[in-house]
């Protein structure tokens, strides 16, 4: 599976992200969304969990055993679930989360080794 058509700005960003300390932000912006959008992202919920875990864990020191880039990668894929205005606008009912759980599966399929491990 190839990577998502405009991932690569999201790589991007998630790099600035994670330099600039901004990491907890973008976990809040995140749990946000989710909560609001209730039962339409019900078969996200729990990629989004993960996701989130593992960043929380990495932030905090207690996860420092994965590939940047997978860092990287999960990382931008959350910022790509929280932009509002991606591939398909969030504001589209259920269409606007289809990109969004393409992001997120592309990314549970190239670094499942990664997250397994997690």
């Amino acid at each position: 599976m190839k990577m998502p058509k405009n991932f690569a700005r999201y790589l991007r960003l998630a790099q600035g992200f994670i330099k600039g300390g901004r990491l907890p932000g973008l976990l809040l912006s995140v749990l946000r969304k989710r909560e609001r959008a209730g039962s339409t992202m019900a078969a996200m919920g729990d990629t989004l969990k993960l996701l989130q875990g593992l960043c929380m864990a990495w932030w905090r020191g207690q996860y420092r055993a994965i590939n940047p880039q997978a860092l990287l990668a999960v990382v931008a894929a959350l910022l790509y679930f929280v932009a509002p205005f991606d591939a398909l606008p969030d504001w589209l009912p259920v269409l606007g989360f289809v990109d969004d759980l393409a992001v997120l599966t592309w990314v549970m399929q190239r670094w499942r080794d990664e997250l397994t491990a997690y």
